[in-house]
C-alpha cells in the first residue's frame, strides 16, 4: 500500500482519489478551499464536479499542505493550470528530496511558454517530476470504465512505479521517457477541441470535426517535434488519443466553451456558462507564443486564437481556414 498526497480536489483529483483507494492505496487530499473540504468531508462526493462518485473511508481531506505532503510515497498535482506555479511554491517546503511528483493537469504557462512540468521543476527542484495523461474524462474513470493513459517521466524506475501504482483491470498505464511530448500534446489538443466545438456550435458536421481532428494532430505533432517531442508520441495515446475524446465528448469543457462560441457567446460567457476552468483559453496565446518562437505554421490555432482574443466571427475563422492556400497533405514526398 502506498499513501498519496493528492494536491487538488476537482474532478480529476476526486477521480483518481476514488481510483487510487480502490487499488489500496490511502489517498490524502488536500484543497485550498475550506468550503471544499468541509463539504467532501461530510458528503464524500463532489456533487457540482463530480456528482455520483461517492469517494470510500480509505481518503481523508485536509486544507493544511504538509499534513497532504508528508509521509507521502508519492503526490499528485491535481491543480488547474493556472495554479500550478503557486501551488507548487506552497508546496516546495514539504517536498523531499527524490519525492515523486505527478502532474496530471494540461497545460502551458502563458508568459513563460513553460509547460507545468517544467514549472515544477523549476519550483521544486528537489522532486522527481512526473505527468500523467491520455483520453481520461474523470466522469468515466469514476465510473470504473476502461480508461487507457500514460505515464511520462525521466527514469525508467520511476514511470513503472506510477504504472504500479495506478493501474488495474480497468485503468490500463503505459509508459513513456518522453514527458515533453506527452505535455505538449495534451495542452495543444485543449486549443484544437475548441476549434472542434466552434464547428459543432455552427452546425457543421462530421466532415468538418474529422478534418480538424487529422489536420490539428498535424499541426500539434509540427510544434511538437520542433520542440524536441517524440513524433510517435503525438499520434499515441496523449496525442491523438486525447485529441479524439476531448473533440467528441460532451465531457469535455473545451468542446462545450467552443460549441456555445460558435453559438454566438463570448468567451467570458462561454467559460461562465461551463462553470469549470477551460484550459484550451489559457493555452491558445501560449501556442502562438510558440509557433513564433519555433517558426511553426498553426492555422487551426491561430483562428481559434483570432476568435478568442480578436473577436473574429466564428464562421469567417472557418472560412479563412478553408480559403488558404492550396497544400500538399504530407511533406518530403516526391511523386514518382
Amino acid at each position: 500500500m502506498a499513501r498519496i498526497g493528492m494536491i487538488g480536489a476537482g474532478s480529476w483529483g476526486c477521480a483518481l482519489s476514488w481510483l487510487l483507494c480502490n487499488n489500496g492505496h490511502e489517498v490524502v487530499m488536500w484543497s485550498a478551499l475550506p468550503d471544499e473540504i468541509g463539504m467532501l468531508q461530510k458528503e464524500r462526493e463532489h456533487k457540482s464536479k463530480l456528482p455520483g462518485v461517492i469517494l470510500p473511508a480509505g481518503v481523508s481531506f485536509t486544507t493544511d499542505l504538509e499534513q497532504a505532503a508528508q509521509k507521502a510515497d508519492l503526490l499528485v498535482l491535481a491543480v488547474p493550470s493556472a495554479f500550478t506555479r503557486q501551488t507548487a511554491c506552497r508546496l516546495k517546503p514539504f517536498v523531499r528530496p527524490g519525492q515523486i511528483l505527478i502532474n496530471v493537469a494540461k497545460g502551458i504557462e502563458e508568459g513563460t511558454l513553460m509547460t507545468l512540468s517544467q514549472i515544477l521543476e523549476q519550483e521544486i527542484p528537489q522532486a522527481d517530476v512526473a505527468v500523467l495523461s491520455g483520453p481520461s474524462h474523470a466522469e468515466e474513470v469514476g465510473k470504473g470504465l476502461p480508461t487507457t493513459i500514460v505515464a511520462g517521466a525521466k527514469s525508467r524506475a520511476t514511470a513503472e512505479n506510477i504504472q504500479n501504482i495506478f493501474m488495474n483491470r480497468v485503468f490500463r498505464v503505459y509508459t513513456s521517457p518522453d514527458v515533453l511530448g506527452i505535455e505538449l500534446g495534451a495542452a495543444l489538443k485543449n486549443v484544437v477541441a475548441l476549434a472542434a466545438g466552434i464547428a459543432d456550435g455552427l452546425g457543421y458536421g462530421d466532415n468538418t470535426k474529422a478534418a480538424l481532428i487529422t489536420r490539428g494532430i498535424t499541426e500539434i505533432a509540427r510544434l511538437g517535434t520542433a520542440m524536441g517531442g517524440r513524433l510517435e508520441t503525438f499520434f499515441g495515446l496523449s496525442g491523438m488519443g486525447d485529441l479524439i475524446v476531448t473533440c467528441a465528448s460532451m465531457h469535455s469543457r473545451n468542446r462545450r466553451a467552443g460549441i456555445l462560441i460558435g453559438q454566438g457567446y463570448s468567451m467570458q460567457e462561454a467559460m461562465d456558462q461551463v462553470q469549470m476552468v477551460v484550459e484550451g483559453v489559457y493555452s491558445a496565446k501560449a501556442a502562438m507564443g510558440l509557433a513564433k518562437k519555433y517558426q511553426v505554421s498553426l492555422p487551426i490555432i491561430e483562428q481559434v486564437n483570432e476568435v478568442l482574443f480578436g473577436d473574429k466571427p466564428a464562421a469567417a475563422a472557418v472560412q479563412d481556414l478553408m480559403l488558404r492556400d492550396r497544400k500538399i497533405e504530407i511533406t518530403d514526398t516526391e511523386w514518382k
